[in-house]
């Protein structure tokens, strides 16, 4: 996201004569913030972002255009140009879940009165609730400049804000708002995680390349848990990519416990490239457990799960399509983790009985 902003500010800067996006203004993509008591956030292009910033300046025959857009309110501050549409509006939905803003509803007013219930954005925590009056302009206003120092490339600046905003309402003992803004900070931090995870999955997926993960614990009556990764990367197994983890939390035994400190701790590594789909030993419950962790991360990736039999034996694949694509993989990569895992644990408890 901060390289989509840095492209869009490289373009106005340099106005590249070869750039066949910038040199058709119809490709435009341009995010307009408008000058209104509760500005809107929208998307605009080439001439329509023309006509919302100079409505004077169309041509005659675009009367009923500039009449249509006269009723609309003026632009306070756009950023842009940005070529590629689908990474802004990506980008777009990410910042709009950390900074809930307006984009259609209307705020009330003495001719427009307080709605039965929010509109269907507010509902969902994409809006503040505007059109109910569940927020000031005030406190409005500083959702707004969040959001421009945003775009304006300003991340830095953006969190000592935020930083100094949330020092002010700890020691108004507004703890609540405290940890509001305490959540903001780490979402900011983590949307380069997010960003990666779409960028990767669309580089790879474009060709033949995959990469499949596969976790799995061991312990010997509740001591000594390990877990551990393993990676097939276009069917073959990687062991270089191969990670061990020592569990230290209360699992006791408890696989799921386990399962979940270590995809924890594995998905705090965003420095590790991420993979198409993730394989965990057991059934939809331990699937389950891997795909709320996921979802606590905002990440999406699918998950399977590798069901055995009274042998321990591969008895089916749990999980969505994509199965029958990564099928035999996902079972090498599960072998290879179950491999591991006793491998890894054997020396565990060796050098502890040593000890």
């Amino acid at each position: 996201m901060e390289a989509l902003l840095l492209e869009s500010e490289l373009i106005k800067r340099h106005q590249p004569p070869y750039n066949t996006d910038v040199k058709d203004d119809k490709s435009w993509n341009m995010v307009v913030i408008t000058d209104e008591a509760f500005p809107r956030v929208l998307v605009e292009r080439g001439r329509a972002f023309a006509r919302l910033s100079n409505p004077a300046a169309l041509p005659e025959e675009d009367g009923q255009k500039r009449k249509r857009t006269k009723a609309r309110s003026r632009v306070k501050a756009s950023f842009g140009p940005f070529p590629a549409g689908r990474s802004l509006f990506e980008a777009l939905r990410i910042i709009r879940k950390i900074f809930p803003f307006r984009d259609t509803c209307t705020p009330p007013s003495g001719l427009v009165p307080l709605p039965p219930k929010p509109c269907f954005n507010a509902q969902i925590g994409l809006c503040p609730g505007v059109c109910a009056g569940a927020i000031s302009a005030k406190e409005y206003a500083k959702t707004i400049r969040h959001i421009r120092l945003f775009f304006s490339g300003k991340k830095r600046s953006l969190v000592r804000l935020l930083e100094k905003e949330m020092a002010s309402a700890a020691s108004d003992l507004d703890f609540e708002r405290a940890a509001n803004i305490k959540k903001t900070l780490f979402s900011l931090n983590h949307i380069r995680d997010v960003a990666l995870v779409v960028r990767d999955r669309e580089e790879r997926l474009s060709g033949n390349a995959f990469r499949i993960e596969a976790y799995d614990v061991a312990y010997l009556g509740g001591s000594h848990t390990v877990g551990v990764m393993t990676v097939v990367q276009n069917g073959h197994t990687d062991p270089a990519s191969y990670r061990k983890f020592i569990l230290r939390g209360e699992a006791k035994g408890n696989d799921l416990v386990a399962l979940e400190e270590l995809l924890r701790r594995r998905l705090a590594h965003s420095e590790w490239t991420f993979p198409d789909a993730l394989v965990v030993d057991g059934s939809d419950v331990q699937r389950h457990v891997a795909e709320a962790i996921l979802r606590d991360r905002d990440l999406s990736i699918p998950v399977f799960s590798v069901l055995k039999d009274a042998h321990h034996k591969p008895k089916e694949i749990l999980g969505g399509e994509e199965k029958e694509r990564f099928g035999k993989s996902m079972l090498l990569a599960n072998a290879e983790a179950h491999r591991f895992a006793i491998s890894f644990h054997r020396k565990r408890h060796r050098k502890s009985f040593l000890s």
